[in-house]
């Protein structure tokens, strides 16, 4: 594995991988070490542009239009990222795993077209290691209810999270090795200890 890797945080809403990811951002800045990070959708200008359309309470776009303003968001983000590629660790908060899971698991489009679709704007870049934070309903709604503000994406009902949480957990199946599960019903100083374990271990 690459000395400056390609880490993603993915889970449900309400899983804590947005915390874990800025925690893991904290800890690399602390020691000073060179990192990129971003978010999906968003990140980069004219993915930030993009994600105020996705996540706006107020739209209502259909499934497969939700499907490419993400890749085009995911587009923006690659022409910065792969000038980065294997020069800086890169930590990213949802990327390719979160298409997969959301809009194949999720809302049922087809899995070949949401690949081929990833491989033509990937091509060489790859992720080398992914941190899947799994939460279970109850503390889901507990986090949700805490957040100032709601965008379209927490508001569904909570089978579609089950469908998208199983899968992710399928996903991870196919390729566990570069995988992590991270259960986010624990104390969450416990799981930050062990992702900058990990962390650690992938940037030696």
């Amino acid at each position: 594995m690459s000395k400056s890797p390609v880490i993603v945080f993915e889970g449900i809403e309400g899983s804590g991988k947005s915390y874990h990811s800025n925690n893991v951002a904290k800890y690399l800045k602390k020691k000073k070490i060179s990192f990129i990070k971003l978010r999906e959708p968003g990140g980069t200008l004219n993915s930030e542009k993009i994600r105020k359309l996705i996540l706006n309470k107020n739209s209502k776009f259909d499934r497969n239009t939700d499907l490419l303003l993400y890749l085009a968001a995911r587009n923006e983000n690659l022409l910065m990222l792969k000038r980065f590629y294997k020069k800086k660790i890169i930590i990213i908060d949802r990327f390719i795993d979160s298409t997969i899971a959301y809009q194949h698991y999720g809302f049922g489009i087809n899995l070949s077209l949401i690949q081929n679709l990833n491989n033509y704007l990937l091509k060489s870049f790859k992720v080398d290691f992914t941190f899947l934070n799994i939460v279970n309903k109850d503390n889901m709604k507990i986090r949700l209810k805490l957040r100032r503000n709601l965008n379209r994406y927490d508001k569904f009902k909570f089978n579609f999270y089950d469908k998208v949480q199983k899968g992710y957990l399928s996903i991870l199946k196919n390729n566990a090795r570069k995988y992590q599960i991270i259960d986010s019903n624990l104390d969450i100083s416990i799981n930050k200890k062990i992702i900058i374990s990990k962390i650690e271990k992938l940037i030696k």
